[in-house]
């Protein structure tokens, strides 16, 4: 089994280059990943993703909704297109629809005019039922706040999805203890979220958001509420987890460095694409 993650802020450190080349597989990637950690702000090298499918279509996506008396228009006239396998990071000022965007993608919330198409799915077209089934077998969320049940343990949180989706559950418990072992969790399936650290809380979070294997990872400032170290390496494992099952990720950030480690940038101002 290839594991997700190797070294983490809170685990036992080794020698850096090697942690890289085990990380990586081979010296002169171990290197190129050394040396853009020394420079933050190094080009990315492109990914080839000629031929990849079209996993996330907005066209002409608005927003607006009502607050007090005002009236605010949160998105306007958004329009996007994602491919399978990319790594997208959506940046802007408080405020300028972030958020509003990726809860859009991901069905939380319903466009005020537009078309969202999400794995072939026009989702402004589906019924409450086969939204909620396509929240929960197609996507991902990665919050800010983790939002583990404070009284099940991370067995039974990783679990979570499965229930909800009907999954059997020997199968269900299964795959959730493979899943903490990819994130580096497999000592702590009976520890209570607040027994874990928020670098752990947060891998947790992340390995329950792929327990249905949703084709879409969706992130709210994963990093937020964790140190820079700790941020890091959740977005290390982001990427391990892009390159082992080829999910499209999309989050939100307001760190440039972050923003930098994906593929593309997506950057709104007042509801508008820059």
């Amino acid at each position: 089994m290839l594991m997700l993650s190797l070294a983490f802020p809170d685990d036992s450190r080794q020698d850096p280059i090697a942690e890289f080349i085990a990380y990586a597989g081979d010296v002169d990637r171990a290197i190129a990943l050394l040396e853009a950690t020394r420079r933050p702000n190094a080009p990315k090298p492109a990914r080839n993703l000629d031929g990849a499918v079209e996993v996330v279509r907005l066209e002409s996506v608005t927003k607006s909704y009502k607050l007090g008396r005002q009236r605010v228009e949160a998105l306007k006239g958004v329009s996007v297109s994602v491919k399978a396998g990319e790594f997208v990071a959506i940046t802007g000022t408080s405020g300028s629809g972030k958020s509003t965007l990726l809860q859009i993608m991901g069905g939380l919330d319903q466009p005020t005019s537009g078309q969202v198409t999400v794995d072939g799915q026009n989702i402004g077209k589906l019924r409450d039922r086969k939204l909620s089934e396509f929240r929960n077998k197609t996507v991902g969320f990665v919050f800010q706040f983790f939002y583990l049940q404070p009284f099940l343990n991370t067995q039974l949180n990783l679990e979570v999805p499965g229930m909800f989706a009907g999954a059997r559950r020997g199968p269900r418990k299964q795959r959730a203890a493979e899943l903490a072992g990819e994130v580096g969790l497999a000592d702590r399936l009976r520890h209570l979220p607040k027994e874990l650290s928020g670098g752990q809380m947060q891998r947790a979070a992340i390995a329950r958001a792929l327990l249905n294997s949703p084709k879409l990872l969706l992130a709210d400032e994963p990093t937020g509420n964790l140190d820079r170290t700790n941020g890091r390496a959740i977005i290390d494992l982001f990427e391990a987890v892009r390159e082992k099952f080829n999910t499209t990720i999309i989050l939100v950030t307001h760190d440039p460095e972050i923003a930098n480690r994906a593929d593309r940038e997506i950057s709104l101002q007042d509801g508008r694409l820059l």
